[in-house]
């Protein structure tokens, strides 16, 4: 069983997705003559609060928004994604996860943009935003919408849960020797007594936690960059040189080939940031404003602070204390979370291993919290509201059983079913692509739009 669902990973990750993602950010970045540069620095006033009108429906403002969809995009990837993309790919895999952010960006603007303009407002306020609502509502195929809430809400009980879980679990043991039953069980309590609040409750947390968590981790990865300050252009000159040559500067990657560098890097990216999976625009369609470009714009702020700086930080760590070059006891390299943790601790002996594991146990509870909205959403977009609430309890039953068990198998299948969340969302946003191009000439076009309503 095990060897079959490798294989369809495999198959699913494989070239065909990986084309389609970046071909389709590709395109969203010539129709909107890249609107993720050009409107750069107008993105970050729309989280100001300026924008904000009370009077618009939805639950949470830009900043909420965003700071639900980071809390769930900021996560194992940052920390054990990037240590993977660097043992398997080179460092030339860094440069090819830049790449995949700043296309990502695109996607990120497009799938939200399109997430706004199409959402469901309940009759008590509530929203039922996300592809599922754009297939059906502006495709026209419900069945696509269909497809992605089912692939959407299994993930969340692998990628967004158990994963999460079992990826505090085993650093707290280590570090702090706390069992891995009792750190499920704590997860689970304080996931439910904040998912229970639905995405204002989420929202809030996040726009908190978010902050908090990401100054933390970047102040701990500058300060071990800072003592090994003299490596910084020897560690940017392996990244661009690897990127197109396909071999490493130093030991450990030699014939390294350039595919091996573009795919990991380009895998990795996608996994960390989540652009064109379709999971971000339902937490950026609760969003309270009736202006799908804004938040569109909101969203493309995503991959850059997640792929751009966290990651960024996180290779820089690895790469100017050497990290990548050590081996085992078996002769063999490390890799993922393990690789990036013994990067912390060269650099800081001592709070290194503390920054890695605090680091982990915040980005994966914000994960968790995040990606059960998502779940929740797609299980009413299925069945209606009368099963969020039992699917709420599920979903904070299984964190315990994550947490205290081997999950091989899970990440497998959570690695599966994010893949083919993401084939109905890209039919969706190439399809949708004219609706795009007319939505963002319009906002443009109409001046009085583009200032804020608190001069």
């Amino acid at each position: 069983m095990a060897q079959i669902l490798s294989a369809v990973s495999g198959f699913v990750w494989g070239p065909v997705t990986i084309i389609l993602l970046v071909g389709t950010g590709v395109m969203v970045a010539l129709i909107t003559k890249a609107i993720q540069l050009r409107k750069f620095a107008y993105a970050w006033k729309l989280i100001s609060g300026k924008f904000d009108n009370p009077d618009d429906e939805g639950e949470i403002t830009h900043f909420q928004a965003l700071s639900a969809a980071l809390s769930a995009t900021i996560g194992t990837g940052n920390i054990a994604g990037v240590g993977t993309a660097i043992a398997l790919g080179g460092p030339g895999a860094v440069f090819w996860m830049w790449v995949t952010a700043v296309f990502g960006m695109g996607l990120k603007y497009a799938e939200c943009l399109l997430s706004l303009k199409f959402r469901t407002i309940h009759k008590d306020g509530t929203v039922g935003a996300g592809p599922m609502y754009y297939l059906e509502k502006g495709l026209g195929r419900k069945w696509l919408g269909i497809l992605f809430a089912l692939f959407a809400a299994i993930a969340s009980f692998g990628i967004g849960n158990m994963v999460q879980a079992n990826s505090v679990a085993e650093p707290v043991l280590q570090t702090f020797g706390v069992p891995k039953l009792v750190t499920g069980l704590i997860i689970g309590g304080l996931v439910f007594a904040v998912i229970v609040g639905g995405i204002k409750r989420i929202g809030q947390v996040a726009s908190k936690l978010v902050p908090f968590m990401a100054v933390f981790y970047v102040g701990g990865a500058l300060w071990v960059i800072v003592l090994n300050f003299g490596m910084i252009p020897a560690a940017f000159s392996m990244i661009f040189s690897d990127a197109f040559t396909g071999s490493a500067a130093t030991g450990g990657f030699a014939g390294a080939a350039l595919a091996q560098a573009i795919r990991f890097g380009v895998a990795r990216g996608v996994f960390s940031n989540e652009a064109g999976l379709g999971s971000a625009p339902i937490a950026h369609g609760a969003a309270q404003t009736k202006e799908p470009v804004r938040e569109g714009l909101v969203a493309m702020l995503g991959p850059f602070i997640d792929t751009i700086v966290i990651c960024t930080m996180t290779a820089m760590v690895i790469l100017t204390t050497s990290a990548f070059t050590l081996k085992g006891a078996d002769g063999a390299g490390f890799t993922g979370a393990v690789l990036t943790a013994k990067a912390f601790n060269m650099g800081l002996p001592g709070p290194g291993d503390y920054i890695v594991s605090i680091g982990i146990i915040f980005f994966a509870f914000s994960t968790a919290i995040s990606w059960s909205y998502y779940g929740d959403r797609c299980v009413d977009y299925l069945f209606g509201e009368k099963m969020v609430m039992p699917y709420r309890v599920v979903y904070c039953i299984l964190l315990p059983v994550g947490a205290a068990v081997e999950l091989t198998t899970v990440w497998t299948i959570s690695d599966i079913f994010n893949a083919l969340m993401a084939w109905p969302n890209l039919i969706g946003l190439i399809f949708l692509s004219p609706v795009v191009i007319r939505t963002t000439k319009e906002y443009f076009s109409d001046s009085q739009k583009v200032y804020p309503y608190k001069q």
